[in-house]
């Protein structure tokens, strides 16, 4: 190809999501309330976690962390989109558009590997539940978050120089809504067969490795139960585990098909439904999927929810105006706290 018809950084313009009919609106009002549901959802776990001691478990420490990955992936892609839309136009620049890819990258990469080991926990609860408080201490939380971490960073700092040192076409035009792996190389001219194998196989490692944990957990896990005598034993570990399970159903569902199908099995149309299931939605779901279905979560909301009331109860039978002003700012932070 020549020369004129490629360059190495420019500004490129997104297609998005939003089509020029009636139902675009429609679809950013949609989009704009999961967004904020997600942040508002996701930051309730986390406050719920922080504030309730029933909750200052391992599982639950590893879930306040997934709730804070899905915060900042899907903020690094949604706002753009937003505000693109609001102000008619599409594009982004050449070192925003790797910054978006790096932090995407990275937040994405943290939550495969934290969900892959996130299994290890349900299966030391079933399968060792007495040496639970052991095999899950404060220091093998720490070890698997600094993990998760680690195998983002290594993602984005691997596929990004890949990615963005491509020569692109001069058209620009991507056909997604935000700088994701698989469309930026198609976006790239020239002889790509030498990156498209190093970037399959970061992509399969960063799958395959979580992924082979959580089905060598759920093996143990499922060869656990069905030796169980209880019914009662069988229920309860199947509930314990059937939250993360649907998640990792869907997050990694989605995933392998933007990441390991091949090309030929790839559209434009699918491309955009499976990335924005996977990063749009599934921050929503995932709050909701371990709240909904959890005891623990919906009881320390519950608990929260009636010490604010009793604190409005309170508040209301004291009469402040017989109070000096410095006591009734004090009485006034107390209640609220």
């Amino acid at each position: 190809m020549d020369e004129d018809n490629m360059t190495f950084s420019s500004d490129f313009t997104f297609t998005g999501l939003f089509s020029n009919n009636k139902a675009s609106a429609f679809l950013f009002s949609i989009i704009c309330a999961i967004f904020f549901m997600a942040i508002m959802a996701n930051g309730v776990m986390i406050f719920l976690i922080y504030i309730d001691p029933h909750l200052h478990t391992p599982m639950y420490f590893l879930l306040k962390h997934l709730s804070f990955i899905d915060m900042m992936y899907i903020s690094t892609i949604v706002p753009k989109m937003l505000v693109d839309y609001l102000l008619g136009k599409g594009t982004i620049s050449f070192v925003s558009c790797t910054v978006q890819y790096f932090l995407y990258m990275g937040f994405v990469g943290a939550e495969f590997f934290l969900l892959g080991l996130m299994a290890y926990d349900r299966y030391v609860a079933i399968c060792n539940p007495l040496r639970y408080p052991v095999l899950m201490n404060q220091r093998i939380c720490w070890m698997i978050l600094a993990s998760s971490w680690f195998g983002g960073a290594l993602d984005s700092f691997l596929l990004t120089p890949i990615t963005m040192t491509l020569p692109f076409c001069a058209s620009h035009k991507i056909n997604h809504f935000f700088c994701e792996a698989p469309t930026m190389l198609r976006l790239a001219c020239g002889d790509k067969a030498a990156y498209e194998m190093v970037m399959y196989i970061c992509c399969v490692m960063m799958l395959l490795i979580p992924f082979s944990v959580v089905i060598a957990s759920y093996a143990r896990v499922l060869i656990t139960v069905h030796q169980m005598k209880s019914a009662e034993g069988k229920k309860k570990a199947f509930a314990t585990c059937s939250s993360h399970i649907t998640v990792v159903t869907l997050f990694y569902g989605a995933a392998l098909y933007t990441y390991m199908l091949p090309q030929s099995y790839h559209t434009p149309v699918k491309d955009k439904v499976f990335s924005a299931f996977y990063t749009i939605i599934t921050p929503l779901l995932n709050p909701l999927i371990y709240s909904l279905r959890n005891r623990d979560v919906t009881g320390a909301l519950k608990r929260v929810l009636a010490r604010c009331t009793a604190s409005h109860q309170v508040s209301s039978r004291v009469d402040l105006n017989s109070f000096p002003v410095a006591l009734r700012i004090f009485w006034v932070g107390i209640v609220e706290f």
